[in-house]
């Protein structure tokens, strides 16, 4: 087939047809091997195209269930693609896809949350520590040919500021245990008892900013959290905090984080997601204060394949192949 989408699987005409968009799935050899033992008609995005709009509804037109990363799913496209009966999400946000759009055509949608929260987790404790210790921007004088011996501080003398206790956020509490550092944190729901089961701190997002040397985002995109992080709450953090944004990037305003890190107002940020992906504004990316990594957070190996498998567990489950995912799964109408 054109454009390297290869089908897969020893099936016939009447088999369901099953569609990937996500590149990360496409390619990861475990997933496929696991692909090649259902009875469907399996299409891989295997040149690693970026679906969107037109190009996404040509992709998925005369499939019957497609596995989805971050393309959106919206009224327009389940119009486009009438035989669409399920979204199998490869991921753990839902808020590319448009929930009541789906229900009103009968379009099931899977997924599994918090699967892939070991490795946000983990890759958010490691940017913590680069930022605290200096590693990342020592690293960069030194290709400058700059020798500037500092050290930077100790986590254990930091507050961190967790903003949204799901399942990334309580993953992050449990990694820092070892490090005995004060941790705040902030949610819409009630979390004061895992914060007394944990030692964490429940309390506002305006105090998380004044008190916090690292305010990490752990929250999903809604439209209470877009931009969350703007002018006026980059402007209540402290002038020695740190920033990281491992969640949506629509949850920081951009142009504002800009401002704020070009007048040095904070003493940096870390993100792995951004409002437009890949990004194309090369002067904030390059700010000398800014550590930034292509959406990698939740896409270690281990994450890849349980996300994978979690899409192919609600494959199975909705149409009746074999034991179901091994993970916690819900399949919504």
């Amino acid at each position: 087939m054109s454009h390297g989408l290869k089908p897969y699987g020893q099936v016939g005409p009447a088999s369901p047809s099953v569609k990937v968009t996500s590149p990360s799935f496409s390619r990861n050899e475990t997933l496929i091997m696991d692909l090649a033992e259902l009875p469907f008609r399996i299409t891989l995005n295997s040149m690693g195209e970026r679906f969107e709009g037109e190009s996404l509804a040509r992709y998925l037109v005369d499939a019957d269930a497609a596995i989805v990363g971050l393309e959106p799913v919206n009224a327009a496209l389940l119009d486009r693609c009438p035989k669409l009966r399920l979204i199998a999400k490869y991921g753990v946000g839902l808020d590319n896809i448009d929930l009541d759009a789906c229900k009103q055509r009968g379009v099931k949608v899977g997924w599994t949350p918090g699967v892939n929260r070991y490795s946000v987790a983990e890759q958010t404790v490691g940017t913590i520590i680069g930022l605290s210790r200096n590693l990342f921007f020592a690293s960069r004088q030194m290709r400058e040919g700059l020798w500037q011996k500092i050290g930077g501080r100790q986590i254990s003398d930091l507050t961190i500021g967790i903003i949204g206790l799901g399942n990334v956020g309580r993953e992050l509490v449990r990694l820092l245990q070892p490090f005995g550092c004060p941790i705040l944190a902030n949610d819409v729901v009630d979390i004061r008892n895992f914060c007394d089961q944990w030692q964490v701190t429940p309390t506002s997002k305006e105090e998380i900013y004044a008190r916090s040397h690292v305010v990490s985002l752990h929250v999903p995109l809604t439209e209470d959290t877009r931009r969350l992080m703007n002018a006026s709450s980059l402007a209540q953090m402290r002038p020695d905090s740190f920033l990281i944004n491992t969640s949506r990037g629509d949850v920081v305003d951009q142009q504002a984080l800009k401002t704020c890190l070009k007048a040095q107002r904070i003493a940096g940020a870390a993100l792995d997601v951004y409002a437009c992906e890949p990004p194309a504004d090369m002067g904030f990316l390059k700010l000398p204060n800014l550590v930034c990594t292509p959406h990698i957070a939740g896409n270690s190996f281990e994450a890849v394949v349980a996300m994978g498998r979690s899409a192919l567990g609600h494959l199975k489950e909705f149409y009746q192949v074999g034991a179901s995912a091994e993970r916690p799964s819900r399949l919504a109408a």
